[in-house]
Order: structure tokens, then sequence, then C-alpha cells
């Protein structure tokens, strides 16, 4: 009996064993062994998304001639559609030079936008990330803000030689300053713990005590420059109800977010065309 008792404890000491190992191993190691890990099994992600994209190209084949002339009908509206913005886009921004040269006002950041296919996602409560297929090679810096057609998508937290990973607006631990459309005082807003079975959602506080929304008529959370590494103007998400926060000075509320972000295939990381006053802001 009592060596039947060692066996079944053989593992819970090994287990302990490495935590107070883990514990006790400088934070140089530490970091030099996960991006290490990383490293190491980013070409069996890249290899799995590419067999992933090769099976969505042999899947598509498979489509109708009907299906293909509809799909390029559609894509011919599309593409007339975003020329006509494009040339509003353009006028927009001679408009906003003159004005900046008439005013003498400093110019506003810019950014390069750089395309990049996800291959892994990480969605667990606790954990929202994405590993998206650029890294270094691409130039990617840590900080740098990541979009798509619903807004915002997070921000790079590390980069690798070929990948980076995305942390997800809606982990626990990202936090930004934001604003609500068409009032510039700052609010701040934090993810929060996901389930898998609701659309992912934030927190949202610090809001003044006169901003009101309702189910009908909901607020609309964007980002600010405050940010520090997003431009102004980006949705975050949208606020239907408010409450009093645990000061009574302030409200606090929750974000309903774009539902598609747990099914993103490509995102655009903005990388600042000044990178000196980028990296000082993410700092």
């Amino acid at each position: 009996m009592a060596k039947l008792r060692l066996e079944r404890l053989k593992p819970l000491v090994a287990l302990a064993a490495f935590l107070f190992l883990w514990w006790i191993i400088p934070a140089t190691v530490k970091s030099f062994t996960r991006l290490t890990f990383a490293e190491f099994h980013a070409p069996a992600w890249l290899v799995t998304a590419k067999i992933d994209q090769l099976s969505e190209f042999w899947a598509a084949r498979n489509h109708s001639k009907i299906d293909l002339l509809e799909t390029g009908r559609d894509l011919a509206r599309t593409n007339a559609r975003y020329q006509v913005m494009a040339q509003r886009y353009q006028s927009l921004e001679e408009e906003i030079t003159r004005l900046e040269n008439l005013l003498t006002l400093p110019p506003q950041r810019e950014y390069h936008h750089e395309i990049a296919r996800v291959i892994r996602r990480d969605l667990n409560a606790w954990w929202q990330h994405l590993l998206i297929r650029k890294g270094r090679d691409y130039q990617i810096p840590v900080g740098a803000a990541v979009i798509f057609s619903g807004g915002v998508v997070g921000r790079v937290a590390e980069v690798y030689a070929y990948t980076s990973r995305v942390e997800l607006i809606t982990s626990p631990r990202f936090r930004m300053a934001a604003s609500f459309e068409g009032d510039s005082r700052p609010v701040v807003y934090q993810g929060r713990i996901q389930s898998g079975f609701v659309s992912p959602r934030g927190e949202v506080s610090d809001v003044p005590q006169d901003l009101l929304t309702t189910s009908r008529n909901p607020l609309n959370l964007v980002s600010t420059h405050l940010g520090g590494t997003c431009p102004p103007g980006l949705k975050i998400g949208v606020v239907s109800w408010l409450a009093p926060g645990s000061t009574g000075i302030f409200q606090t509320g929750a974000v309903e977010l774009d539902d598609r972000l747990h099914t993103l295939k490509e995102v655009t990381v903005l990388i600042p065309l000044i990178t000196n006053d980028f990296n000082r802001d993410a700092n």
C-alpha cells in the first residue's frame, strides 16, 4: 500500500519540483525559453496555415460557373463603390493638408498598412491572442495597432522572425484610452474574461455622468489619440447601457464588440512611419 501511494505521489512531486525550478529561474532565461519555444513551433504553424489556404483554394475551384459569374458581378459593384470612396478620401486628404498649411498645424501621424494572414488563434477564457504570418521580416514593431474592417483588433505583443503574436482587444490584459463618438472626453476601455457561447465583449469605465445611452440609441466607442498606438476614430464597439461605478463619480458599462473578431482570417498592422515618436509613446 505504501508503494502504491508513493507511485501516485511521484507526478505531484515532479510537478512541484518543476514549478519551484521555474520560480527560481531568472527572468531573462524564462524570456529566452519562451521565445525559443515560439520560434521552434513557428514553421509547423506556417505549414498548417499553408495547407488550410490550399484546401480553401481547391474548394473554391469546385464552384460552378454561375457562382463565379455572380461573385464577379458582386466584386465589380464593390470595386465601383470603393473607387468612389477612394476619390472622396483623396479630396479629404487634400483638404486636410491645405488646412494644416493654412493654420501651421503639425501633420498627423501616418501609417504604413501591412496586411497579414491569421495562422493560429488562442481564444480561451484568460488569453486572447492571434498569431499572424509576418514578423521581423516585415519590420513589424512591438506595440503596433492591429485593425480590420470592423475596427480595432488589438496590438502586437511579441514579434518573432516570421510571425507575430497579437493581443486581442477582448483580452483581460488589454487596456487603452478611448472616447465616445462626438464626445472628446477620454474614458478607459479594457477587455474582460470571455465565454465561447456569447458575443465578444469588453468594459468601459470612467464615463462622465451626463452621458446617456439606450439599446435603441447606443453610443459608439472609438479610439483616441491618447491611446498611443491607435489613430483616433477607429471603432471599438457599442455601449447600450451604463451604470454608476464603484466610486459613484463615473459610470461603467459593457462594450459589445464585433462578432467577426473570433473568425478573422486577415488583419492589418499599422506601422508608424515616424518610428521614434511611436517608440516613445509605446514606452
